[in-house]
């Protein structure tokens, strides 16, 4: 994000726990504030920084941990969310472009892919607490007239994503297949996501700065493609011939889900997403530079 922004000629302060993240993810010269986005300190930040935007994509969002802990995910999706809005406005920042979620607030879909007029019935915290997200920030725009734009992001992949802790599956099979070691499939693997590219999100992100008004936006391809066929083309890419192994459901999963990106695309003037076997040979280069190499078998 940081890159596009500057790309595009803007200037970036990012704030973040590191929880998740890695500094050397951003560029040298980057400000870091290294703040809980629920903190006073944070607030501060938010409304004495001199900021005309404010990017909102701090999140706990693990859905399955939000299903153990909701306490936990309200506090940091909707009071943290709150916590820094307020303060941003109150600092005189104009925009809050915010990090919804295209998968979970749709819940289990009747329309495949979902555009955003498709009913909002989530079925996990997850989901519940970024559809609160974009309902007080409804609210922020009709009471103080400050532009919005929600953007539901599909299942995001790509360079820099961590493997570990709250991680996607692209990574995790990929941090796996390339150290030799055996993948987990959870359930049969035919549950369907709709995998977009981060360097996509990235530009629509940038592409709202200075929008008016309140948008919702779906970010993803449209394209629905199983973990089972997933894992085949990362193995394929990392030129791996193991099989996955297959454990346990996760309970609350989705069994398909998919987001149609056509609004977006024409109303912003974007190009297509990037298809997922370019965005995946992209994605398997980077790691597979950065990761030792894998042991012989036998070793």
């Amino acid at each position: 994000m940081v890159d596009a922004l500057r790309t595009a000629g803007h200037e970036a302060t990012v704030l973040d726990d590191l929880s998740s993240g890695r500094r050397e993810n951003l560029p040298s010269d980057a400000p870091l504030e290294l703040l809980d986005v629920r903190t006073p300190e944070a607030a501060r930040l938010a409304e004495e920084g001199g900021f005309d935007a404010l990017l909102h994509l701090a999140a706990q969002m693990d859905v399955r941990r939000s299903t153990e802990d909701p306490l936990f995910d309200a506090s940091v999706n909707v009071l943290g969310l709150l916590n820094v809005v307020g303060a941003a406005v109150r600092g005189g920042a104009r925009q809050v472009i915010f990090a919804s979620t295209g998968g979970a607030i749709y819940g289990e879909q009747s329309t495949h892919p979902a555009p955003e007029t498709h009913p909002t019935r989530p079925v996990s915290p997850y989901g519940v607490s970024k559809l609160a997200g974009e309902r007080y920030l409804d609210y922020y725009h009709l009471e103080l007239g400050i532009d919005v734009a929600c953007l539901r992001f599909a299942n995001v992949y790509g360079e820099r994503q961590s493997p570990h802790g709250e991680a996607g599956v692209v990574a995790i099979f990929l941090e796996r297949l390339l150290s030799g070691r055996p993948c987990t499939i959870h359930g049969d693997g035919l549950q369907t996501r709709d995998y977009v590219h981060v360097s996509d999100v990235a530009r629509a992100t940038v592409a709202c700065l200075g929008r008016p008004g309140f948008r919702v936006y779906n970010v993803g391809t449209g394209v629905e493609t199983s973990v089972v066929d997933l894992y085949r083309a990362l193995a394929a890419a990392a030129g791996s011939d193991e099989p996955p192994r297959h454990g346990p459901a996760k309970p609350g999963e989705q069994r398909r889900s998919s987001v149609d990106p056509s609004r977006l695309l024409s109303e912003l003037g974007l190009p297509r997403p990037l298809a997922l076997t370019d965005g995946l040979a992209r994605t398997t280069a980077w790691f597979a530079a950065r990761q030792p190499a894998a042991p012989e078998r036998g070793e």
